[in-house]
């Protein structure tokens, strides 16, 4: 047992199944229990689902290898297994396979399929050997199995680093990375040119514009009003009309036309004080019977005077 790599402190669970002598397991068992120290248990494959171990306790699980054994792995078994398995634990199991599955005999990559369905990785095939007489009659009696096909093989299988719902957090980032635009090599002539030192300023080669040189005596002139006006503005309609944001002058002009005829349309007074009330008007007073008002200001009446009159 010593090239599985079984070494002084690891923890091994034995499983046994019918119809293995109690010599030959006591015997396996006492050279185990040797080699690792006396962490030894010893199990029947039948009663290990309810034995109810704790998860992760056996850094070593070893099932069927006595020779005159018969197990068949469920895969409850090997779920229960993989259960008490410590993170990365071994297990070395022994089955009888058959060329072609039958009667609840599995061939051998369907064993090694199951063990991955399990739980655990690595499963290598170890070795294949003929199944012994004892175990081939048990085999056959258990099963019903009728076939000449049947071998036993070894199969090395171990669990991951980490147990079974384990979590962990993943630093994952989906925003799209714009890449940065390289900026162009700069041409150092090109960079020359548009320098300007301090001794530049006093270079006789370099001609600075006045600023004041740039108007002439027309520019400075206050243009005409009648020249701001479009050819167009005003012209081809029977009344004029500005246009809209109008820089001519003429919206003001109409503006103001507008409230000299408002002003010329009101009723002169010859008194003065027609806008005190009927208390101070005459006979032929033009504002007799309207309310009192401010100077200058158009008299209106609403809707409720003219229905009560």
């Amino acid at each position: 047992m010593a090239d599985l790599g079984l070494k002084a402190g690891d923890r091994v669970l034995l499983l046994w199944s019918q119809p293995s002598s109690p010599e030959r397991l006591k015997e396996l068992a006492e050279t185990l229990g040797a080699l690792v120290g006396g962490q030894l248990s010893v199990e029947n494959t039948e009663r290990l689902v309810l034995s109810a171990h704790s998860a992760s306790s056996y850094d070593w699980v070893l099932s069927g290898l006595l020779p005159d054994g018969a197990a068949i792995h469920s895969s409850e078994l090997l779920e229960e297994i993989a259960r008490i398995m410590t993170p990365g634990g071994k297990l070395v199991l022994e089955e009888a396979v058959t060329g072609s599955e039958s009667n609840g005999v599995r061939t051998a990559e369907k064993l090694m399929s199951v063990l991955k369905l399990s739980g655990l990785i690595s499963v290598t095939e170890m070795k294949t050997e003929p199944l012994s007489t004892e175990a081939s009659t048990a085999l056959r009696s258990t099963t019903g199995f009728q076939g000449n096909t049947l071998s036993r093989v070894r199969v090395s299988a171990a669990k991951p680093n980490y147990e079974a719902g384990a979590s962990s957090q993943l630093k994952l980032s989906f925003a799209k990375k714009t890449p940065k635009p390289e900026k162009p090599a700069l041409d150092p002539s090109a960079a020359k040119l548009w320098t300007l030192s301090a001794n530049d300023m006093d270079d006789d080669d370099v001609d600075l514009i006045d600023s004041d040189a740039l108007l002439d005596a027309d520019d400075l002139k206050k243009p005409d009003p009648a020249s701001l006006k479009a050819p167009t503005c005003g012209e081809g309609a029977k009344k004029k009309k500005a246009c809209k944001n109008c820089t001519c002058g003429l919206a003001e002009e109409l503006e103001q036309e507008s409230k000299g005829a408002q002003k010329a349309s009101q009723p002169k007074s010859a008194c003065g004080s027609c806008y005190l009330g009927d208390a101070f008007r005459c006979a032929s007073c033009p504002y007799l019977g309207m309310p009192a008002f401010k100077p200058g200001e158009k008299v209106l009446l609403d809707n409720m005077q003219l229905t009560d009159a």
